[in-house]
């Protein structure tokens, strides 16, 4: 009997490819020293005067308050066993796992002790999955403020048998330099020996903030589309800098991108290499190559995009989630919303986005 006979004789399989935790700064410190405690709390609490004053960072505390989907009360929000009953419900078998909190965006505000307290922050995302390392696929978030320490606790990770990384998505955030800076080379090589992915998790961009603050709308409707859609700029730093023609196994998650504007994207990109004259001398393919080859793209409900697109995008290229417990999350109804989504997609392509895909870029 053929592989594939035998996985259609088995229950199907999902992989979401995002979902989230929620961890407390106290859960933090209890696996920091306390000598850093200080240091951790004032880089904390400086981080939230940021954002309370910045407009993105503030639109998007709000819209997590005014739009709770009822998962949020849940105990597998914040408990690896409890979370393992809600997958249950919802048929799922295999999960990534993302942190509500962005501990790579205050990290860097601490005198001392950025790399004990990122261990710590990841301590705690490893308690987490205990309940079950092999469903519960934690990102452990990697702080790029001290690149030497980024890549021992890179290292750390892989050699405890972590399965995926989470990075910011946007540097420039961090009053960094982009992602193409040979201050990163050395993560990225790293990187690419172990075979983990880069997850980049789309959601708080405080750039967008002069947008947010010109947005006349009661729940900021004008800024949050473009929240997924600046994921391009993300991806021509990537592919348009030579960074994935140096460093070719790297594999990028972007998490909650969107779907349904990357065919333009691809187009354009392309477009301008074959008609419109634009020279990008770090690479030696179209960009629509390197992103085939090294780019991955989590969604929830876009059953257009599935339905119309998904060949211009890529079948491979595409990863389905429940992004549990959002508002938008499809728990517990998730096979419902796959059948109406799914409707005459062939098998083979199905199973790639509802699990194939995962299997590959997770090593599951």
């Amino acid at each position: 009997m053929s592989e594939r006979s035998e996985r259609s004789e088995l229950p199907e399989r999902l992989i979401s490819a995002d979902s989230h935790v929620s961890i407390s700064h106290e859960q933090v410190k209890s696996h920091l020293a306390t000598a850093w405690h200080d240091a951790y709390d004032r880089a904390q609490q400086t981080f939230a005067g940021r954002m309370n004053s910045m407009g993105a960072g503030r639109a998007n505390t709000e819209a997590m308050r005014q739009n709770p989907h009822a998962a949020f009360t849940r105990p597998g929000y914040r408990d690896g066993v409890e979370r393992l009953k809600d997958m249950d419900i919802d048929g799922v078998d295999v999960e990534a796992v993302y942190s509500e909190v962005s501990a790579f965006r205050y990290l860097g505000d601490m005198e001392e002790g950025v790399a004990e307290a990122a261990r710590a922050f990841n301590d705690v995302l490893i308690d987490y999955a205990a309940a079950d390392p092999k469903r519960l696929l934690v990102s452990y978030q990697i702080q790029v403020n001290d690149v030497a320490a980024a890549v021992a606790e890179v290292e750390r990770v892989a050699s405890e048998g972590g399965k995926s990384l989470q990075l910011p998505v946007f540097p420039s955030e961090l009053g960094l330099p982009d992602y193409y800076h040979e201050r990163y080379h050395a993560l990225w090589a790293t990187i690419e020996q172990t075979g983990l992915p880069i997850c980049c998790h789309i959601g708080l961009n405080t750039n967008l903030d002069d947008l947010t603050r010109r947005d006349p709308t009661a729940q900021k409707g004008v800024m949050v589309p473009m929240t997924a859609l600046s994921t391009a700029e993300a991806f021509g730093m990537w592919i348009l800098s030579g960074t994935l023609e140096r460093f070719p196994g790297l594999k990028l998650v972007f998490v909650e991108p969107g779907l349904g504007w990357v065919p333009w994207y691809l187009y354009t990109v392309d477009d301008l290499v074959k008609r419109q004259g634009y020279r990008f001398p770090d690479i030696t393919e179209l960009p629509s190559f390197y992103f085939h080859r090294n780019v991955w793209l989590t969604y929830v409900d876009e059953p257009d995009a599935i339905q119309l697109l998904r060949h211009r995008i890529g079948v491979n290229n595409i990863l389905w989630s429940t992004d549990y417990p959002h508002p938008v999350t499809s728990w517990p109804d998730s096979k419902a919303l796959i059948e109406r989504s799914f409707s005459g997609v062939p098998a083979d392509e199905r199973d790639a986005i509802l699990c194939r895909n995962a299997e590959a870029v997770w090593n599951v």
